[in-house]
């Protein structure tokens, strides 16, 4: 990794700490250091999982953005969010309704992981043609995919005891109090294992982002290289769904600035944008609970989406002025 690298490395990690101490200060009953050992523990609880979250789907977007050769390959746009929350809802559904907050990764993990997966299989699928992919029809079939999932999932809250109380919250992105230490230790392990995997993979993700036959040319296995990270990105979208719900545009925005500052070399991408997508999670768990509103606390999901909508924009009209 060159120093441009070292230096996008060292200030997303300045921001992810002023973000986790802002976390730690801040709670329902104002600003200021806990008193009490039990909501020390709390506050802990939410900031390894406001972690894991964000590097999960930063890192998740890393993935898709080499793999589909596409700038604006995020794990919401492409589908992948979405697909994992409508399984996770027809899971809790089928097992007669679940709490946001009871994370049960035996049974909605692999319905998360099946969801994201399949979802990006889907619009990889309708997106290609002769092969071939362009990355904004890919996109426009992704936000078509994901609207048809969200109507999806709706249903089938209307169709829970409760219509679907128990999971609304949670499908506009949340951490939940009701976290424990089991749920968020299970997703360290997975973020650490699929960022790992991610790395490991960072100098064939720099040769495929060449022409196919110059890839193949320095002998990198493009199959090999693009059904693993088919696997890392679903499965880092899928964990980070699992505990937090789809949160929005964080794995479009992370890698980018990440990219911006430290360049297009893997190596240092995946561990700036790790670092970014959680110091935005973080932060934006830090706000909503620095606030409380009428009926109750914002959705995480509604603070990233104000920062990445007009960022996304801002990508798109960068794109089509490139040709």
């Amino acid at each position: 990794m060159g120093r441009r690298a070292w230096v996008s490395i060292g200030v997303f990690g300045g921001l992810l700490f002023i973000a986790a101490a802002w976390r730690l200060l801040v709670g329902g009953d104002g600003v200021g250091l806990p008193s009490s050992g039990i909501v020390w523990e709390l506050r802990g609880v939410r900031l390894v999982a406001g972690l894991g979250v964000g590097a999960a789907l930063a890192v998740a977007g890393v993935c898709l953005q080499s793999l589909l050769r596409n700038p604006l390959a995020s794990p919401d746009l492409m589908g992948l969010a979405a697909g994992a929350g409508f399984c996770v809802t027809l899971a809790a559904y089928l097992s007669a309704g679940s709490d946001s907050g009871g994370v049960l990764w035996s049974s909605h993990g692999p319905a998360a992981l099946v969801g994201s997966v399949g979802a990006l299989v889907l619009v990889w699928w309708l997106g290609q043609r002769d092969w071939l992919i362009d990355p904004v029809a890919m996109v426009l079939v992704g936000v078509v995919v994901s609207v048809m999932l969200g109507a999806a999932t709706v249903f089938v809250q209307q169709l829970m005891p409760d219509r679907g109380e128990s999971v609304r919250r949670w499908a506009m992105g949340l951490l939940s109090d009701e976290l424990g230490w089991t749920d968020v230790g299970i997703l360290a392990a997975l973020v650490l294992v699929g960022a790992g995997a991610a790395w490991l993979m960072a100098p064939a993700m720099d040769a495929a982002s060449l022409s196919e036959d110059e890839s193949r040319s320095v002998g990198v296995r493009l199959g090999r290289v693009r059904f693993a990270l088919f696997l890392v990105a679903g499965g880092l979208t899928a964990a980070s769904v699992v505990v937090a719900g789809p949160i929005g545009f964080v794995g479009l925005v992370c890698p980018h600035a990440a990219r911006l500052m430290g360049g297009p070399g893997h190596r240092g991408l995946i561990i700036a944008a790790g670092l970014a997508g959680a110091a935005l999670v973080v932060a934006s768990d830090a706000l909503v609970k620095s606030f409380t509103l009428g009926g109750g606390r914002m959705p995480i999901g509604v603070v990233t989406a104000a920062i990445g909508g007009p960022a996304f924009i801002w990508l798109l009209r960068r794109m089509r002025r490139g040709g």
